[in-house]
């Protein structure tokens, strides 16, 4: 399985984004996959999570009401639209995806998936 992120970059507060996780090589169905991200000198931390069927999703409190995470299954692509970017928000942005599924409440934890892309840098400055 690859993951692949996109769309990264240097935007001013206030301003959106839309990034991009595509997968290759999926044989299974992987239940959920999630955004994390970090910043230097910090924990990798959760941001949002989609259910592979897209009926569900997740947020971090901190971005709750500005990002939104969706799913375009026939590409095997999630994307993550942020809005109303904050210089908190700068970070690497990285996808994720389970090998096997675990239970809802554990979904927000970063050990809780296998796979994970190479991250993609969202700076947020004016």
């Amino acid at each position: 399985v690859q993951l692949v992120e996109a769309g990264g970059g240097l935007v001013q507060p206030g301003d959106s984004l839309r990034l991009s996780c595509t997968a290759s090589g999926l044989t299974f169905n992987p239940y959920y996959m999630g955004w994390f991200r970090q910043a230097p000198g910090q924990e990798r931390k959760f941001v949002a999570r989609i259910t592979w069927n897209g009926f569900n999703t997740l947020y971090a409190d901190s971005v709750k009401g500005r990002f939104i995470v969706s799913l375009d299954k026939a590409q095997n692509t999630m994307y993550l639209q942020m809005n109303s970017l904050k210089p908190d928000d700068a970070a690497e942005y990285f996808c994720a995806l389970p090998a096997r599924r675990r239970i809802s409440s554990t979904q927000h934890l970063a050990t809780s998936y296998d796979y994970w892309g190479q991250g993609t840098q969202v700076t947020v400055s004016s």
